[in-house]
């Protein structure tokens, strides 16, 4: 079967690919920016990928006509448009009108659960995303989750951070609020067993897994899977602002995504009923369970996706591409060089630079220049890095942005994603028997430069030690 895949780059598309290929089918994987998205040499023979934006209705003619079957995994659970409703709404539009002019049988859409008549702008989107779905020629399917448990969701890397970092938590009253949680094998079980199943088809499921608790257990019961003393007291005179606030400082969570995760937070999401479950014999997991195979994955440094790595969790705004070629003129540049004694060393070295490893030298430095990214505004420096060991282009690496990496070729290109007056780029290429790092600013009007003039007396000890390290 020729099955479509949208959001081939995000969270679930990621870990829909695999199992797709696994059932035999060939898939079309619809990205943005091809140059975000990485398969595995094994997949190839079965992806093809296109080039297709959902708010440009001429880029959707890249959708072959022969398919059987597609997967609507679009969201922007954080866009930076305060209109982001629209948009999705859009974008959903241009789809249904493209799909109607396919083979397609089935489309099934991940949407929220929406059981509750107060819903939050975010949950209202996605309600509205299923009625526009149900207009086409195809059946539609909509599976709707609630807070998704697996290693390097939102939800549980936020979970994370809150009991990892406090201790002792002075929370909001919505932390009593009751939701469904469901674990992310789960979710990918139902998505890939609706396929093409005719007992699915012109329906909404509501999918959860066995356990109704609030936020608050839900933080306690992380706490007890890590044997952790915590104690959390909710006070109900935090507001929706201080308590998105209290997740972005917390957290690695970007102020746009706990905006959105408050306002959804405080509205209960439990399943209605869970028919799905008999129907394609499916039982999910506990919570319990689900805690234990995502702590798993991360000890073993096997998180198949996160959310980090979506262009959400940063500032980016435009395809990677457009800033692969590292600018020179108008740009101030700093250029260190030096020759490489074990070019593997090396190589292992600048691919695990970052997240846990840190940066070799320096380390408070940086550490220091994302909190102030952070008090501006900023991603800061608490995203890391998915894998300790492996980065592909599209990745995020605590600031950065990983637009180039190449093994074979030796070079990896950043670029940041911190509040600048300008654009940064860094470089680390290895031609011959030489390493070569650069650094470039490219400045926006006079703060650019005075900010450039700045930090230059620290680039003297921090890139010269940097490099030395990655060296020896």
């Amino acid at each position: 079967m020729k099955i479509l895949l949208t959001g081939a780059t995000g969270y679930i598309g990621k870990r829909l690919l695999p199992l797709l290929i696994a059932q035999g089918h060939d898939i079309i994987c619809c990205v943005r920016d091809k140059n975000r998205f990485y398969c595995p040499v094994e997949f190839q023979k079965n992806v093809t990928v296109i080039e297709v934006d959902f708010l440009k209705q001429e880029t959707l003619t890249a959708i072959p006509a022969a398919i059987d079957a597609a997967y609507y995994l679009i969201h922007s659970m954080s866009g930076s448009a305060s209109n982001f409703d629209e948009l999705e709404s859009e974008s959903a539009l241009n789809f249904v009108q493209r799909l109607n002019e396919t083979t397609a049988k089935q489309v099934i859409y991940l949407s929220g659960i929406v059981n509750d008549k107060s819903l939050s702008k975010h949950l209202s989107s996605r309600k509205k995303v299923e009625e526009i779905l149900n207009t086409g020629t195809f059946a539609t399917t909509t599976l709707r989750a609630g807070i998704i448990v697996g290693s390097g969701s939102a939800s549980f890397e936020i979970i994370r951070d809150l009991v990892n970092k406090l201790p002792i938590m002075i929370t909001p009253k919505w932390l009593n609020t009751k939701c469904q949680p469901i674990a992310i094998p789960d979710v990918l079980e139902f998505l890939s067993k609706s396929l093409l199943n005719p007992a699915t088809y012109n329906q909404s499921f509501d999918i959860g897994g066995p356990d109704i608790l609030t936020y608050k257990e839900m933080l306690l019961g992380f706490a007890e899977a890590k044997k952790l003393k915590r104690w959390i007291f909710t006070i109900p005179i935090m507001t929706p602002k201080l308590s998105s606030y209290w997740l972005y400082f917390v957290t690695s969570t970007s102020y746009r995504l706990a905006s959105a995760l408050v306002s959804s937070m405080k509205v209960e999401v439990v399943c209605s009923d869970n028919r799905i479950n008999d129907l394609l014999h499916v039982t999910p997991m506990s919570y319990k369970q689900a805690l234990s195979r995502a702590l798993i994955k991360v000890d073993e440094d096997k998180v198949a996706s996160s959310w980090k790595d979506s262009l959400i969790s940063g500032r980016f705004n435009s395809n990677i591409s457009e800033y692969l070629k590292v600018p020179k003129k108008n740009c101030f540049i700093d250029r260190r060089k030096m020759e490489i004694i074990d070019r593997d060393f090396t190589i292992k070295r600048i691919w695990s630079i970052g997240g846990d490893t840190g940066w070799y030298y320096g380390d408070w430095l940086w550490d220091l220049r994302g909190f102030i990214d952070k008090l501006y505004g900023g991603v800061g420096s608490r995203r890391g890095r998915t894998n300790r060991h492996d980065i592909h282009s599209g990745d995020a690496l605590d600031f950065w942005r990983v637009l180039y990496a190449n093994k074979e070729e030796g070079k990896l290109i950043l670029f940041a994603e911190m509040k600048l007056p300008g654009e940064a780029w860094l470089e680390f290429k290895i031609i011959g028997n030489t390493l070569y790092q650069s650094a470039t600013f490219r400045p926006e009007g006079i703060w650019g430069k005075l900010y450039w003039y700045s930090v230059l007396p620290f680039h003297g000890f921090i890139f010269n030690g940097m490099l030395q390290k990655l060296i020896k």
